[in-house]
C-alpha cells in the first residue's frame, strides 16, 4: 500500500507541476499580446513594462519544469504523461512568441523613431 501512495503523491507532484507550467506560460503570453497591443499605440514604455511582466510569468513555469527535471537527476521518476508533455510543449511555444514578440516591438519602435 506505500508504494501505491507514493506513486500517486509522485503523480500529484507531476500534474502539479505541469498546470503550474500551463498556468504561468499562458499569463505570459496574455501579457506579451498586450505589450503587443501597447507597441501599435506606440506606448513603448507600457509595452517593455509589460514584457518584464511576461518574462517574470514564463520564468515561473520555466522553473516549475526545471524542477522536475532536477528530480529526476536525483532518481524521482514518473511515469510518462502527456499532461506534461504538454505542459512542456505549451512552454516552450510561448517561450518563442514572448522572443518573437520582443523583436516585433523593437521593429515597432525603430520604425516609429525613425519618421
Amino acid at each position: 500500500m506505500s508504494d501505491a501512495r507514493e506513486n500517486v503523491n509522485e503523480e500529484n507532484e507531476l500534474i502539479s507541476a505541469a498546470m503550474q507550467i500551463i498556468l504561468h506560460a499562458g499569463d505570459a503570453r496574455v501579457v506579451a499580446d498586450e505589450a503587443f497591443k501597447c507597441a501599435k499605440e506606440a506606448d513603448f514604455q507600457a509595452a517593455h513594462e509589460k514584457m518584464k511582466e511576461a518574462d517574470k510569468e514564463i520564468l515561473k513555469a520555466h522553473r516549475a519544469q526545471t524542477q522536475v527535471i532536477q528530480d529526476e537527476t536525483r532518481g524521482i521518476t514518473h511515469e510518462p504523461s502527456l499532461l506534461f508533455n504538454h505542459a512542456q510543449d505549451h512552454l516552450m511555444t510561448i517561450m518563442s512568441e514572448i522572443r518573437m514578440t520582443k523583436k516585433m516591438i523593437e521593429l515597432y519602435e525603430l520604425i516609429v523613431n525613425r519618421k
